[in-house]
């Protein structure tokens, strides 16, 4: 994606457009399309390619990654859990449990961050809640109370 993003910088600039029109139109900033220019002048077009990313390669392929995103949609009543309450230690559990493969709860957290999942703080709320009288309250009383 982001070398794709640099080629078409590069021959955008080829075709005589200007750093900054060439910047808007990939969607990225003039310094950036300006070290792109220089990278191409000095090591040639091949300078552009993308690089593997550094560092121990994730355990969990794409594919069980995709589907530990479903498994998690379901929620944790659907494995035996008493809440609907998804915390770390669960998360590495229900992995162990589906792909054999152990990790430590603080780092589900990084797997979970990269696949677009943020962190959820649930909102307290009673067990005796009415949502209909809750919502009769504010839809009819609430704005008269206001109004004073």
């Amino acid at each position: 994606m982001l070398e794709v993003r640099r080629r078409q910088a590069v021959d955008l600039l080829e075709q005589g457009l200007g750093i900054r029109e060439v910047a808007r139109q990939v969607g990225s900033s003039p310094s950036s399309v300006k070290r792109w220019k220089e990278v191409v002048k000095n090591k040639g077009k091949e300078a552009l390619a993308a690089k593997p990313h550094p560092g121990r390669p994730s355990r969990l392929s794409q594919k069980q990654k995709g589907k530990l995103l479903k498994l998690l949609l379901k929620g944790p009543t659907a494995f035996g859990y008493v809440n609907q309450l998804w915390t770390l230690p669960r998360i590495a559990r229900l992995i162990e449990d589906q792909f054999g493969i152990r990790y430590h709860s603080a780092h589900v957290w990084k797997i979970l961050h990269a696949c677009g999942w943020s962190c959820q703080k649930p909102e307290p709320r009673a067990k005796e809640r009415d949502e209909a009288q809750i919502w009769d309250w504010r839809k009819k009383r609430w704005p008269h109370i206001k109004k004073r």
